[in-house]
């Protein structure tokens, strides 16, 4: 009897190992989603940062902020149009892989993602080289941020896009280390920077070349029309 009763034991040791390591191999464990590596099809581009995928899902690219399209009675910033026929080119009606960082949703819903094709391509990645977008970083999704930001010195360098015809007075700008954005000095967020954590800039081309992005509440117009 106890030499059966060790072998069931072990029987069922054994399947519960197997149980464990396929859930680890997973990835259920180490808290990244289960679906980090399947490809989906996309059904739609909503815009130079936005996809829709066959399943319903909306996605946004993390990392990147393009210009905007028309939308709520707000008329198209600067190569808005341009953005989004360029990310049609890169993914519509094409399966794409999504990748994953610490927050998988925004506050609208949608789903947070780094973006590839089958061919490799880091869609995110292309869009800013291109000058079709510029660096977005927001804690705590920053795994690939020294990548974006290296694409978008090399974009202005080549004045691409919405760095083509970058014309600009000099004014102080307030940058804030932590959130990685900047500020006009009248903006009431700005005047709420912290001590330690502000910056100042003296032109918005420095701001973006440091890898911070403009407010949204005092900067209204878009990228390229300073």
């Amino acid at each position: 009897m106890r030499i059966e009763s060790g072998l069931i034991v072990r029987k069922y040791l054994f399947y519960f190992s197997v149980f464990f390591l396929t859930i680890l191999s997973s990835g259920f464990l180490s808290g990244r989603p289960l679906l980090a590596h399947e490809w989906f099809h996309v059904k739609w581009v909503n815009d130079g940062d936005t996809i829709l995928l066959a399943d319903g899902r909306h996605v946004r690219y993390i990392g990147i902020n393009a210009p905007e399209i028309d939308h709520e009675n707000k008329k198209a910033e600067v190569f808005g149009y341009e953005a989004k026929k360029y990310n049609q080119t890169l993914v519509l009606y094409k399966m794409v892989r999504l990748e994953f960082d610490k927050e998988t949703h925004d506050r609208y819903g949608r789903t947070l993602a780094y973006v590839f094709l089958s061919n490799g391509v880091f869609v995110n990645k292309v869009l800013i080289e291109q000058g079709y977008a510029y660096c977005l970083s927001r804690r705590p999704n920053i795994k690939y941020d020294s990548v974006l930001l290296q694409s978008q010195r090399d974009a202005m360098s080549a004045k691409r896009k919405i760095w083509s015809n970058w014309k600009e007075k000099k004014r102080r700008y307030w940058g804030n280390r932590r959130s990685k954005r900047f500020h006009y000095t009248t903006c009431s967020f700005g005047k709420m920077i912290a001590r330690e954590n502000k910056i100042v800039f003296l032109r918005m081309w420095d701001a973006f070349r440091a890898g911070y992005a403009p407010c949204k509440k005092c900067m209204v117009r878009g990228v390229g029309e300073n």
